[in-house]
């Protein structure tokens, strides 16, 4: 870490005529920190992140209770964490391009919960990959581990359970915007020898891990929402709610994508 002034003299040097390599040759410093600095010249406050409230003596809840429970049902849904190199991770979350207001949700709760790291959209096909780099994300996500989630058990420590019993409906939010939706459903009908075409909205949620579906109607029945779990050849695969006073619950609380 140099100091501005030494910042300051090393460029004073390169504003005389001397090339790169002369001035890092008699200064020392890499021409990599050289260029950097003729786009930022003031030091990188290296005090200014935010300690882990999980790392700390006694540790804490996330300061964001609310954005934390949200971005927990993201992660649990479509996101995962990575390893990256001397001990930083990064957490990403992946969003359809189809669902731009959803991606700005996800960037707005992995800021608030991680506010000293930049977040990244990263574009690939039909997608974005919101993404973050902090060594903390395993403390702040202890479901982390080898493996897919759906092959490995998981459950909440009690200190996530107690954010999500006091946020329910932004966790229920986060796991309907990664792995959920909500739809238009029809039937038809006989009305007095007539066939009569019926449309009903209901919200499905669809992933294979059997402890995450769980959490989601554990979640559910606090709530007092009504859901039916749903097979596909013979497997349990989809949470429905389908009932229009808890359909209309979620409107409140949830909605479709956007």
């Amino acid at each position: 870490m140099y100091d501005l002034s030494t910042r300051k003299r090393t460029l004073d040097l390169l504003a005389q005529g001397r090339s790169l390599n002369s001035v890092s040759t008699q200064t020392g410093i890499s021409r990599a920190a050289i260029r950097a600095w003729q786009t930022r010249l003031e030091p990188l406050n290296r005090t200014r992140a935010r300690p882990c409230p999980r790392c700390a003596d006694v540790p804490e809840k996330p300061e964001q209770p609310a954005a934390y429970a949200y971005l927990l049902g993201l992660y649990l849904g479509d996101g995962c964490i990575s390893y990256a190199r001397r001990g930083v991770y990064f957490l990403r979350v992946t969003c359809a391009d189809a669902w731009p207001g959803l991606i700005d949700a996800c960037v707005e709760a992995m800021q608030l919960v991680r506010p000293a790291n930049k977040v990244f959209r990263v574009q690939r096909q039909g997608c974005q990959n919101v993404t973050c780099y902090s060594k903390h994300w395993p403390c702040l996500f202890p479901q982390h581990g080898p493996g897919k989630k759906h092959e490995r058990a998981i459950a909440l420590a009690p200190w996530q359970q107690e954010l999500v019993d006091a946020h329910p409906w932004e966790f229920i939010r986060g796991l309907i915007h990664s792995d959920g939706c909500r739809i238009t459903n029809w039937t038809t009908r006989l009305v007095g020898g007539e066939r009569k075409r019926y449309e009903y909205p209901r919200y499905f949620f669809t992933n294979v891990s059997g402890d995450i579906r769980q959490l989601l109607t554990d979640t559910l029945d606090k709530l007092g929402v009504a859901w039916t779990l749903c097979t596909r050849k013979g497997n349990p695969f989809n949470i429905s709610v389908a009932r229009r006073a808890s359909v209309a619950l979620m409107d409140v609380h949830v909605g479709p994508k956007y």
